[in-house]
């Protein structure tokens, strides 16, 4: 049976062009890409791109399908799950954005623009703790994040993992998911640390 994946937002604010190819590899590294199983890596996850951006990638290659308000890349990044970059107008104002889709599933595409309109409406800027940790994720330099390798527990290993600064013990590298609430914010740029937090 086909499961879709979560439709969720992996960057906060709008991505500059190095930040746009920097989250279009920020998987790699994991294991499930070694494996072949990036699938669920990649499907459902979106962020805001600039108008240049957006149009730039529509020169680059013909488009797989285009639409009044969406087109997907040719290239697949991993089995059915190709780039679909969108124009969206929300609030009276046209926005763009980037989001993986699994065209194995049809209804994908249409599914991410409704989530993208959906969380864009709300009306006080927010942030899950989920949506941090992912725009920590997003914009650590590689340098300084990872994944749990064979000396972390077996049940952790395959997990992601950041270096964070952690007083008389200097740097340490904890798992991504264990960060506590001072360390998201440490680790989050000055603009995203006070805003409020966002039921998942």
């Amino acid at each position: 049976m086909h499961t879709s994946p979560a439709i969720r937002k992996v960057f906060e604010g709008v991505a500059t062009r190095h930040e746009m190819y920097r989250m279009f590899n920020r998987h790699r590294g994991d294991p499930a890409m070694a494996e072949g199983e990036a699938r669920h890596l990649f499907a459902g996850e979106w962020f805001e791109i600039a108008e240049a951006e957006h149009d730039y990638m529509l020169e680059i290659l013909p488009p797989l399908f285009m639409r009044a308000d969406m087109f997907a890349m040719r290239e697949f990044m991993t089995g059915s799950v190709t780039s679909v970059f969108f124009s969206l107008c929300i609030d009276g104002r046209k926005r763009f954005f980037h989001g993986y889709c699994d065209l194995a599933d049809r209804s994908a595409p249409e599914r991410t623009k409704q989530a993208i309109v959906e969380r864009e409406l709300r009306p006080v800027r927010a942030m899950t703790r989920d949506e941090r940790l992912d725009h920590i994720w997003s914009s650590t330099h590689d340098d300084y994040r990872g994944h749990a390798g064979a000396r972390w527990p077996a049940a952790v290993q395959g997990k992601r993992t950041v270096l964070v600064f952690c007083g008389e013990m200097g740097t340490v590298l904890k798992l991504l998911d264990d960060l506590s609430d001072e360390e998201i914010a440490a680790k989050l740029p000055v603009q995203l640390r006070r805003l409020p937090p966002l039921a998942a």
